[in-house]
């Protein structure tokens, strides 16, 4: 059985921000331990939702040279999914199945296309499972 485990875009947010200080330390956790062990896993889409925050949102908004940076140290090792027909098609069965938004639908069907067994998000409802995968949110 993968003790493989997905990290959704918010705990990338909570790591690099200061908003929420205990929400840091959870998510610099989660992202350290996904690096140490090489079991974390993100798709293609978690990194473009954390730059389009991080250029946008952010106060100051990322410079070019820390996201290049962000994308070679955390990104790259981590980044196991990229967008394909069968993820697609695997989302649009569970937005069909269980009324997820189209988003959310990308990111489960990517955590179990990796075969990870933990969703790490604060998105979704907290023990719910999608086959052999289990949300779980960290920050609770």
């Amino acid at each position: 059985m993968s003790d493989r485990f997905f990290l959704d875009t918010n705990v990338f947010i909570y790591k690099v921000s200061s908003s929420v200080p205990s929400k840091k330390i959870v998510a610099t956790r989660l992202v350290n331990d996904a690096l140490e062990s090489g079991k974390g896993i993100v798709s293609f889409q978690v990194v473009q939702e954390f730059f389009s925050v991080a250029f946008r949102r952010f106060t100051p908004p990322m410079s070019p040279a820390e996201a290049e940076q962000s994308l070679a140290l955390t990104f790259r090792p981590l980044l196991a999914i990229h967008s394909s027909y069968s993820l697609y098609g695997q989302a649009l069965e569970l937005t069909r199945r269980h009324s997820l938004s189209w988003y959310d639908s990308l990111i489960v069907a990517a955590a179990i296309e990796s075969d990870c067994r933990i969703l790490y998000t604060e998105n979704l409802q907290h023990r719910q499972k999608f086959d052999n995968l289990r949300v779980q949110n960290p920050f609770l």
